[in-house]
């Protein structure tokens, strides 16, 4: 009795990570909104780490998280290292390539809760009075994200986060006036 219940056990976690497996581990979250500003006002808040901590929705999740930058700021292999909570982790931000008022690209290398290795993406596009801001993560979340995908809705957690850290650049840029950050 006992070997037929350790088999049918094996058998049905066998059968499940076999179906984990089979699903697609890349993903791409986006989120936008509108800014009224212009790009000008709005890129050195986006290209510069240390002022990216006035609006990003992690710094809120810890206010205690431990950072490091290196480099120059809002310069091409700038980077900013953070150790923090359970909600955060731990990690490096590395801006990888940058067009002025238009466009930051920067590689995420998470550590903890588990490695990770994610493209981000701001970008500012005018529209009239406005900028529209968008914020996007890529990557490929390997067989742990797809596991973790099964049991928490990912797009929906992250896309929270950026709709929450959009309008906190929201509120910080046009709370400027025409001041520089």
């Amino acid at each position: 009795m006992l070997k037929k219940i350790s088999l049918a056990v094996f058998i049905t976690v066998t059968a499940f990570l076999l179906f984990v497996s089979t699903r697609d581990g890349k993903f791409q979250y986006e989120r936008s909104g509108t800014i009224n500003a212009s790009a000008e006002k709005i890129f050195p808040f986006i290209s510069n780490f240390k002022l990216g901590n006035q609006w990003s929705p992690y710094q809120q999740m810890d206010p205690n998280m431990k950072i490091t930058f290196s480099g120059g700021d809002a310069e091409v292999g700038s980077s900013m290292e953070f150790q923090g909570n359970s909600q955060v982790g731990s990690g490096k931000l590395q801006i990888l390539r940058m067009v002025p008022n238009q466009l930051v690209e920067i590689q995420l290398t998470m550590q903890k809760p588990f490695h990770a290795e994610n493209l981000i993406q701001y970008r500012l596009m005018p529209e009239g009075a406005v900028t529209r801001f968008s914020w996007s993560m890529t990557g490929d979340g390997g067989f742990m994200g797809k596991l973790i995908s099964l049991f928490i809705n990912c797009e929906k957690m992250v896309g929270d986060q950026f709709i929450q850290g959009i309008q906190n650049l929201k509120s910080v840029v046009e709370s400027q006036k025409g001041n520089n950050p």
